[in-house]
Formats: structure tokens, sequence, C-alpha cells
């Protein structure tokens, strides 16, 4: 029983208890009084009868007129004439007369009015003794119209206290529900501080609270901040700020998956640019240590500024000349490498130096398939071209296309609104699933890929290569309702758990968001074996819309978590009111993870950040036995990919 019940119980037992109580004994003292009046009223009436018939003859006639004077007022229910020696002179007598007491309130509470004697006297002699006994039906009337009374005022008294008890619980509830959405806010991985109550009791205990909250966001904090020094201090350069070569390296290598690994779906196809700073020693010597460094950081700004536009694009400095550029999605290598040329060699004219020849810059198409070793190989080739072309100059190589990429990119964005129309109406998608397993080898859930099949009998794409445009042609909507769809047919028929990711561009659109949650509202029981994930940089990107996600359906009873993360765990403290379930590991953190002592020390922090707010972490893209037995020993909870069976 809650505790409000159980204080309303309270309040009604201690009511019904004053009420029985005063009311006992307020019957008790009035019934009390009125057989004390009774009597007085038997004894004074005996009297003045006996007194009457003492000064009048003691003939039956003028008896019995006496007697009926009296008894006709209707007030008595006996009166009597008793000889000394026991025989009665004259008696008058009257059953129960009719009354709008009810029998069952005069059987509970009778009335005993005790008789009135007194002596005739005839010429100083006893003629004999009167009795007198009046009705009691008078007296319950009155003891009934007092309990009617009673009763009225007591359902008054009952819900003046009932509207004051209201009152005060409801006063006592609301900090009550504050400090249990406090708790289940807690249990939920949120920090939540509340206003203290002005209840001492209670105030005591949500002050205790609050400091155990705000004890916890400053750990969590702290720890953040410690992991974000040291990711910065593994994976970015500290003269620039861009990411260094390891990074990029990984990066490139989780966005170029070989072809047989159709898990990744993250296949992209871009542009890659290698940047050169020509003659950097020279520039140090004219410029000093200072002012190469602030010539660098120009640079760095530049190239990041450019990589920033988009959350996939990626730019990191290779050595001590050389800048490398990620840009996804951009067919127009030539037009980007001459802009990029401008803006580069106009940096040395800010500076006190006059550097001529400044930059080179290669760039070559990549796309699905490719090595990330001969990709960098042929963009050498592309800069070393540059070079020999004279001052400031760039090169592209155009890459040869695999058989998907190429349809990609003949497929003109008409053309690529009819194919996902097509498939949206023919049911031309597909699910592969992949299995997560915990550290025991047992599965957590199944990872569901999308695939779309651009004609009948056709091929099948991944979802690399057409998410990108169906989120330009505003479609990811339909297509991640159709996913869902598709993803309730296995839980339906078969046991386990089944994940599902999601574009930003559809938590962010209202009208698909509440279709999706109808659809999965329908099957309650299903939603608790549901994990829905969004990419990282969406969940950022969009946060508030991404916070309202989170809320809708967890409450369906989803499971939400972020993917590719990693990248953006400088502003890790931002979800933690997010009530999170858990986060999947970029897998430029986790190739060659074996290998990367740093790399492994960030892992282990990010674990342990994260169990203490109760979000599990799993591994996505592990090659080999290797790195899945290193991830295992630095505490995450899954892994997926090629090397996971």
């Amino acid at each position: 029983m809650s505790l409000f019940r159980q204080l309303w119980l309270a309040v009604i037992l201690v009511t019904l208890t004053s009420f029985i109580g005063s009311f006992a004994v307020s019957m008790q003292s009035t019934r009390s009084y009125l057989e004390q009046q009774l009597h007085r009223k038997n004894v004074d009436s005996a009297n003045s009868l006996a007194l009457s018939i003492s000064q009048l003859s003691k003939d039956p006639t003028t008896i019995g007129l006496q007697i009926s004077a009296l008894f006709d007022s209707g007030q008595y229910e006996t009166i009597s004439i008793t000889s000394p020696d026991g025989t009665v002179v004259a008696e008058r007598a009257q059953d129960r007369v009719d009354t709008a007491v009810p029998g069952w309130f005069i059987d509970l509470f009778p009335i005993q009015a005790v008789a009135g004697r007194a002596q005739i006297s005839n010429s100083w002699m006893q003629f004999g003794v009167v009795k007198v006994v009046s009705q009691t039906h008078l007296a319950h009337q009155a003891l009934w119209e007092q309990t009617e009374t009673l009763i009225i005022w007591f359902l008054i008294a009952g819900a003046l206290s009932g509207l004051i008890g209201m009152l005060i619980l409801h006063r006592i509830k609301r900090p009550l529900a504050a400090m249990v959405a406090q708790a289940e806010a807690i249990t939920e991985r949120r920090f939540l501080t509340i206003s203290e109550p002005r209840i001492p009791e209670l105030r005591s205990v949500a002050r205790a609270i609050n400091d155990l909250v705000r004890r916890l966001h400053n750990r969590f904090i702290e720890e953040t901040s410690r992991l974000e020094a040291l990711h910065k201090q593994i994976h970015h350069d500290p003269v620039t700020g861009l990411a260094n070569r390891d990074y990029f390296m990984s990066h490139l290598r989780s966005i170029l998956p070989p072809v047989n690994e159709a898990a990744a779906g993250n296949a992209q196809s871009g542009i890659l640019l290698i940047i050169r700073l020509n003659d950097l020693a020279e520039i140090n010597r004219r410029l000093g240590h200072t002012g190469t460094n602030n010539l660098l950081c120009q640079v760095g700004s530049l190239i990041g500024n450019i990589a920033s536009e988009t959350p996939d694009r990626l730019a990191a400095r290779l050595n001590g000349s050389d800048f490398g550029l990620i840009i996804p999605n951009v067919d127009h290598a030539g037009q980007f490498a001459n802009q990029l040329t401008l803006e580069l060699t106009a940096l040395p004219s800010q500076t006190d130096g006059e550097v001529a020849d400044f930059c080179h810059i290669g760039a070559i198409r990549y796309q699905h398939g490719d090595k990330p070793d001969e990709l960098l190989a042929r963009a050498d080739t592309a800069l070393a071209t540059a070079e020999r072309q004279g001052v400031n100059a760039w090169h592209v190589i155009t890459g040869q296309s695999s058989s998907n990429s190429s349809l990609v990119a003949a497929a003109n964005i008409g053309d690529w609104r009819h194919i996902i129309d097509d498939a949206l109406n023919e049911d031309r998608f597909k699910l592969v699933l992949h299995p997560v397993v915990d550290p025991a080898g047992i599965q957590l859930h199944q990872e569901a890929v999308i695939r779309l099949q651009t004609q009948r009998d056709g091929k099948w794409l991944a979802a690399g290569n057409f998410i990108a445009i169906a989120a330009r042609l505003n479609l990811t909507g339909p297509v991640d309702l159709n996913v869902v769809r598709h993803a309730l047919e296995p839980l339906q028929s078969q046991a386990g758990e089944l994940a599902v990711n999601l574009s930003v561009e559809t938590i962010t659109d209202w009208g698909f968001r509440n279709k999706l949650a109808q659809l999965l509202g329908q099957y309650p029981q299903l939603c608790r074996r549901l994990w829905l994930e969004v990419p990282e940089y969406g969940a950022f990107r969009e946060l508030e819309a991404f916070r309202d996600f989170c809320r809708t359906f967890k409450g369906l009873g989803c499971r939400i978590g972020i993917e590719h993360f990693g990248h953006h765990f400088g502003e890790f403290q931002k979800l933690t009111d997010l009530g999170l379930d858990y986060l999947k590991i970029d897998p430029s953190f986790v190739r060659g993870i074996h290998q990367k002592k740093n790399n492994q020390k960030f892992l282990r922090g990010l674990c342990s950040l994260a169990h203490s707010i109760g979000i599990i972490i799993i591994a996505v893209g592990v090659q080999n036995e290797a790195e899945q037995r290193t991830l295992i020993k630095l505490g995450l909870d899954g892994v997926t990919g090629p090397g996971v069976k």
C-alpha cells in the first residue's frame, strides 16, 4: 500500500474513531440526562396527583377523574393508586405510542424512567400510594434528533477534515513526488537536483540526495575531462589540434572496409587530399619556431574549418609538413583542390616572410572496396605529380570504380528519387543480421543492417551507398520506418533482441517519429527486445530532438544507444541526462587495439566512466580474436564485427 493511501487511511480512521468516541459519550450523557429528567417529572407528577386526591373525597369516581385528567395528556405510560394492603384502587395504562424514531434505535439506546411515587393521605391516615411512569417516546425523539444533528455535524467536520487533510497531503506529496522523480532519474543515469522542501524532515533528505547527485555529477565531469585530455593527447596533434596520423589511418580504414565486410554499412565514396607544405625547414628559419607554429596553426585552422562543415569529414596532420583531408560524398575533386590551394597560398602573405612556393596538393577519389595503403600510395603519386607541375600546383587522380560505386555515380539525384521510391513501394529492402556478443560469447542482440535492391533481380546496395542520398532527398523517414517494420518480423518469429540504426533526419522529423511511435505502440512486448541507435554526430547536432526521442521511445520500452561513438567525447557530459542504455565505439578506436597501449588506456577509462552511470559499451568493427580478447580485458560489454562469430 502506498504512503499516501496509508496517510488517507490514517486520517479516515482517526476521524471515525473521534466521531465514534464523541458520539458514544454524547449519547450516554444525553440518555442519562433524559432518564434523570423523566424521573424528576414522574416524582413531581406523583406528588401533585397525591396532593390533589388527598384534598378531595376518596370515592372511585373522583379518584378516576383525577387520574384521567393527568393521564389523558398522553405523556404517561402508567398511573396507578395502590392501597396500603397492596390492592390496586385505580389504574390507567397505555401501550407504546407510534413514533418516527426507528425501532432499532430504541432497542439500541433504551431509556429507563424510574417511577415517581407519593402517598395519599385521608385525615391523617394513609389512603394509598400513587405511582406515575412517564412515556419514553418523547425522550427517544429528542435523542434521535440529537443523533441526526451529530451525524450532520460529523459529515461537515469530516468533509472539512478531508479537505484539510488533502491540502496537507498535497503539500507533502509535491516534495515527495519530486524526490521520487529524482530517484528515478538517478536509476535512469540522469543527474537531477530538486529544490529543498519546507518540511524539515523532507528537507534533510532532499539536501542529502542533492549533495549525492552533485558529487556524482562533479566526479563524472572530472573523469570526463581527464579522459578528454587523454583522448586529445592520443589522437590529436599538439600544435594544430587536428587528428594525428594514427587516428587518420584508423578512420580511413573504418570508412573503407573490404568488399566482403558488408556488415559495416558505413562504406562511403569521396575524395582524399594530401596537402604538403614545401620546405618547412626554410620557413622555420625565416619565421622562427613561434612564427612557424603560428603558421601551422593557421593551416590547421583552415583545414579544420573545412572538415567541421559536416561531421563525417576529417582533417589530420600526418607528419611535420603533410596534412590529410577526407571529404565524403564530394565528386568535384579538382574544383575543391583548386579552391583549397588559393586559400592556403594566401596564408604566408599574412606573416612577416614571403613564401612563393608554399604548398602542393594531391587528390584522389576513394570508394567502397579500396585498400587504405594502396589509396595512400595513389595519393602520394598525385602529390608527386603536383610537385612536378610547378609552384603551388595540385593534381587529381581518378580511381577505378567498383560496380556498385559506378551505379551510384551514374545515377543523378532525380534517378535516385525514383529508385528509392520504387524500392519503398515494392519493398525491395532487406535486413542483414550480424551478432553482437558479450564477453562470454552469449549473444546480446543482432545488429540489423539495411540493404536496397535498385531494381528487380538486381544487386543489393549497402547503406553507405544510398543513405546520404536518401537524406538529401528527405527520404530517410520512410526508409527507417520500413527498416523497423522489417525488424519486427524476426522479433515476432524468433527469440532474441535486435538493434536498428536510425538516421538523424528521422529523429528530427516529427511526422515520421510519430508514425514510428504508433507502429511500435502496437507491439509493446516486442519493444522490450528492440534496440534503437542514432549516429553520434546526429545525436550531438540535434541534441534536443534526440532528448525527446529518448524520452518517447524509452517510454515504449526500447533501449536507446549511440553508434560510432568517440569523436565527440569532449561533449559526453551532455548525454548524462538522456538515460542512454549503450554506446557503440567507432571502429577507428578498435582497429589494432591489441597493439595500441594509449587507446587501451582510453577505452578502459571510458568503460569505467560509462559503467558508473549504467551504460554498457560495445565495440564495433572487431577484426580478429586478438582484438576481441583485448577489448574484453578492457571491460567492454560486447563486441561485433567480421572477426566475431
